[in-house]
């Protein structure tokens, strides 16, 4: 077989494959990547919604070995079934979003993390707050590290907008996908 019949051949048993799984309820977990502003995203769901978006410098392989750990081992790549999300995220990108309207799945969002993380979208498109706001805006104004520790671990980046969080002087504190990420956002945001 030539190495483009073999290649036609494997996308074939892939999208049968794909198919197959969602169509016996199979599938829990589906992914896909992206190419945007910020370098390759991986954007991943389950039939709740969006589980998992993330940076290529927090190593694909080892998201996808925490999701199929921590919600479900059956996890397949099935770009169609996330095509809705990359359409939104294009258009924030395009400046053409100020909002995700996305089904969330919140699986690896619990306790005071989890409550930091509904809060993030309270803070508006091009505008900024800061750990020791949020934490007062969670009810726990002493617990600005733990504000931290929950962007820091925010699954759902962009979307859920942990990259609008600073430290209490403006300065850009952390942000997963590297600082470089965390000003393009920002920038982005800003010009709009």
């Amino acid at each position: 077989m030539a190495t483009n019949e073999l290649t036609e051949h494997l996308s074939a048993l892939h999208e049968r494959l794909q198919r197959e799984a969602g169509e016996r309820g199979l599938l829990d977990i589906a992914y896909r990547y992206t190419e945007t502003p910020v370098g390759r995203l991986l954007v991943a769901s389950t039939t709740q919604g969006i589980v998992r978006i993330a940076f290529e410098s927090e190593g694909f392989d080892d998201v996808l070995q925490a999701l199929a750990d921590r919600v479900s081992p059956r996890v397949l790549e099935a770009p169609a079934r996330l095509d809705h999300a990359v359409a939104e995220l294009d258009e924030y990108f395009e400046h053409r979003r100020t909002a995700f309207d996305l089904p969330l799945d919140r699986a690896l969002s619990r306790g005071f993390r989890g409550e930091v993380q509904r809060l993030l979208p309270t803070i508006a498109y091009g505008h900024t707050a800061s750990y020791g706001e949020l934490a007062d805006a969670a009810g726990r104004p002493r617990a600005y590290r733990a504000v931290g520790t929950a962007c820091a671990t925010n699954p759902l980046p962009i979307v859920v907008p942990c990259h609008r969080v600073l430290r209490g002087d403006g300065s850009l504190g952390g942000y997963a996908g590297g600082l470089d990420a965390k000003r393009t956002l920002l920038a982005l945001e800003a010009a709009a």
